[in-house]
């Protein structure tokens, strides 16, 4: 394969940049037999593609997510690249024979309307997906109260919009596993498992570090502290299967207030680790940049 497969979005907290920090936290018996790759909060799939890689004593894989539309692109991919190709690259076609910036922003604004306002068949509605977060500021995907895309037009003049040969990369790699696509609840994933051992890595939307910092309005539905502790929950009774490790991705909540142990009161029985992340999705320039996540796991 000449082109690796990796995310076809970007998805605000995608794990690019941290795989290799996971990696080295990957339990040890993921090389020495076969079994199933599970995880809840698929988003931009950064780790999935890398699983998928890295391991190809993968028997199944299963991924989901709450947003419709992101889950309705990895079926796309999956199934039907080829037309995805052909309708993205006619699209990209359009915007770059726009005139000038105004002409182009107008454009982005009636692509915008047609992705929230319209019936739309399932590779349209991949194909305007993948335009808008290619042309979007900063390649955010976040909606309203309403679940409308609101996200302001992103000046980017010459992005890549249709990227044919990560397309077949992607496809090729999630036809090489059986890979479950859901869309529903992260709890329905434990329906299934396979018989031997299970793998599930958690990457929830993140508890906000501050008031303004939240970016997990992915979906219409509100990720809360209620919700964190009801994914704990989830993964304490997963526990108590010995066929069943799991490792979770958060926000270092304390290294920004030393008295905000949320995470560190919830997931007591647990192993907690720091890693490095840059965050690059910040409107402020001077708020990007490298800060620690909570990497948590049930295994040593």
């Amino acid at each position: 394969m000449s082109t690796e497969a990796k995310p076809f979005l970007k998805w605000a907290g995608g794990k690019g940049q941290l795989l290799s920090q996971l990696d080295q936290h990957l339990p040890a018996e993921l090389n020495q037999q076969q079994f199933s790759y599970i995880e809840p909060f698929v988003g931009g799939g950064a780790m999935l593609f890398h699983m998928l890689r890295r391991f190809p004593n993968i028997t199944n894989a299963v991924i989901n997510d709450i947003n419709p539309y992101l889950v309705t692109a990895y079926r796309i991919i999956k199934n039907q690249s080829d037309e995805l190709i052909s309708r993205l690259s006619e699209l990209e076609r359009n915007y770059f024979d726009q005139p000038d910036e105004d002409a182009k922003k107008d454009f982005f604004l009636s692509i915008r309307n047609i992705f929230n306002e319209n019936q739309l068949d399932d590779i349209d509605r991949t194909k305007y997906l993948m335009f808008l977060n290619r042309t979007c500021f900063n390649g955010l995907y976040r909606v309203n109260a309403k679940g409308k895309f609101n996200v302001p037009f992103g000046r980017n003049l010459h992005p890549t919009i249709c990227n044919a040969d990560t397309i077949k990369a992607d496809s090729e790699l999630l036809n090489r596993v059986n890979v479950t696509i859901l869309n529903g609840d992260f709890e329905d994933t434990a329906n299934y498992m396979g018989d031997g051992v299970n793998f599930f890595y958690f990457d929830p939307p993140y508890r906000p570090l501050n008031a303004t910092s939240s970016f997990n309005s992915y979906a219409k539905e509100e990720f809360n502290d209620d919700e964190q502790i009801r994914l704990r929950d989830f993964c304490a009774r997963l526990n108590n299967n010995a066929n069943v490790m799991w490792m979770l991705s958060n926000a270092d909540c304390s290294a920004k207030n030393p008295e905000d142990t949320f995470f560190e009161d919830i997931y007591a029985d647990f192993h907690i680790h720091r890693v490095y992340a840059s965050r690059a999705i910040n409107a402020n320039p001077e708020k990007r940049g490298k800060l620690t996540e909570l990497l948590i796991k049930n295994y040593e």
